[in-house]
């Protein structure tokens, strides 16, 4: 945990003799990037790391070209000063990425990766090849993969308020993103888009919790907007999902038709907004046969084609056709007044330790706010007149996340970075919530409570200290280092 009571007599000058213990975390170093700085380039500064330093990456910079492989663990690589850029300007790391994660438990955060392209056409923004990854707040576009991750057994991969654009080779084989067989992916608060061929969105994990994310093909020739083609334990809540009138392929949601080959068939859709403006039709969802029944819950369909394949498949509180948008040409997918989606949905209920109900809005480009059920549950990704900005707090990445102010912010690994507004957090990624299953909440792992007050009040003052770093990352979006 990183703290350690210091016991003995605690005269009234020495009350709170309660120290950090000196861990690598407590010893970390930060070391600085750009011109005038410590470090020239992101690459010398990791190699000059220790596990759990953090490099921040001045944006002044230009570090075009400099790619390199990132063997330490415990490492945060954050853009500071605005969004820090590097493109790879025909080179890689290995023949892999710009950035070779072979590390575990690594952050970034407020990068933008960009040109990576390879001989065997899989070049990557990052290639991540470590257990437990964040992204945060960055941007991946025109390389052949933005990111691409390898198997990878016991790890979590956490994706949030990042923007995926224009990846792919073309080949169909190559996407936006693709995540191959990890634990856990948890993919909440994005925008993907205009994939080249490809995915805007390819996953193999065990389970995934793919979460307020604006999955968009708009005018491009993406193929499936999510694919998980070997099944897992799935859920799509509260997502924007749209197929362009020029897609290469007809499918939107695709679920294991490779083979259901996870340990679980379970997929639960439940209150997306998913249009296809492909006039020749399509299918919204192609699951394979021989699967579970899947839970397709107080979802909006708009355009032709059909529904699900799966015959047996639960259907309830669906709304099909025009459900009066406020600007369907522009992706604004908010309801009007008078809306035949409105107050129309059903409770959207639990299922196997998971809250299907949705806690949060999707806000462009990248970014959340909570959502507040208005009477009757709305159908769909938006609730009317329900954006709420205070609330909990949210768990969901690698070891859970930390308690949360008015603001989204997502959970790190070990719940070292600030949590989100709204609701409980996702109990299966280590937390603990108000509720249990709630995809929100504490998000923190409770150890050696029997130290008693002492300890109780150590914690308060951590907590206190996150809540600062919370504040300022608030500010951070606010003058634009999210977008």
């Amino acid at each position: 945990m990183g703290t350690r009571l210091v016991r003995g007599s605690l005269g009234s000058g020495a009350a709170l003799l309660f120290i950090f213990a000196a861990s690598p975390a407590a010893s970390a170093a930060t070391l600085p990037v750009g011109p005038g700085k410590t470090y020239t380039t992101p690459c010398q500064a990791v190699s000059a790391a220790a596990d759990n330093d953090a490099i921040e990456i001045d944006a002044a910079g230009n570090y075009d070209g400099d790619v390199c492989a990132i063997p330490r663990s415990g490492l945060t690589l954050r853009g500071v000063g605005g969004r820090a850029k590097i493109d790879a300007a025909g080179k890689s790391s290995g023949g892999k990425a710009i950035w070779v994660i072979q590390g575990n438990d690594t952050v970034v955060e407020n990068i933008e990766l960009s040109g990576t392209t390879v001989p065997d056409q899989n070049g990557a923004g990052i290639r991540q090849e470590g257990v437990n990854l964040t992204v945060r707040g960055c941007y991946f576009h025109d390389n052949d993969n933005g990111i691409l991750a390898g198997d990878k057994q016991g790890s979590t991969i956490l994706i949030e308020y990042t923007e995926f654009a224009s990846n792919g080779f073309g080949d169909g084989q190559s996407h936006n993103l693709y995540i191959n067989h990890v634990d856990k992916l948890v993919f909440q608060y994005n925008y993907s888009h205009h994939a080249k061929v490809g995915h805007l969105l390819k996953t193999r994990a065990l389970e995934n919790h793919i979460l307020y994310n604006r999955l968009t093909g708009e005018d491009g020739n993406n193929s499936y907007e999510i694919d998980v083609p070997n099944g897992g334990k799935t859920l799509i809540l509260g997502n924007l999902i749209q197929q362009s009138p020029t897609t290469d392929n007809g499918g939107i949601i695709t679920y294991a038709v490779e083979g259901a080959s996870n340990p679980s068939d379970s997929l639960f859709v439940v209150n997306n907004t998913i249009v296809n403006d492909r006039q020749n039709g399509g299918t919204f969802m192609n699951i394979a046969s021989g699967v579970a029944p899947a839970i397709v819950r107080n979802n909006i369909f708009v355009g032709p084609g059909t529904i699900v394949t799966q015959e047996d498949a639960v259907q309830e509180g669906n709304v099909q056709g025009d459900v009066m948008f406020v600007d369907q040409a522009s992706f604004d997918y908010h309801l009007q007044a008078g809306s035949p989606a409105v107050d129309e949905g059903v409770a959207p209920g639990q299922a196997e330790g998971l809250d299907l109900t949705p806690r949060y809005h999707y806000v462009h480009p990248a970014g959340a706010i909570g959502r507040m059920t208005m009477g009757t549950i709305d159908v769909g990704a938006y609730e009317l007149n329900g954006d709420v900005e205070a609330g909990g707090a949210s768990g969901g990445g690698p070891g859970g996340g930390t308690p949360g102010g008015g603001d989204v912010g997502g959970g790190g690994p070990g719940g070292s970075t600030p949590g989100s507004a709204g609701a409980g957090g996702d109990t299966s990624s280590g937390g603990t919530s108000a509720n249990a299953g709630e995809h929100g909440g504490c998000g923190c792992r409770v150890a050696g409570s029997s130290l008693g007050a002492g300890a109780g009040w150590l914690a308060s003052a951590a907590l206190a200290s996150i809540a600062g770093l919370r504040r300022r990352i608030r500010t951070n979006r606010d003058h634009g280092l999210y977008h």
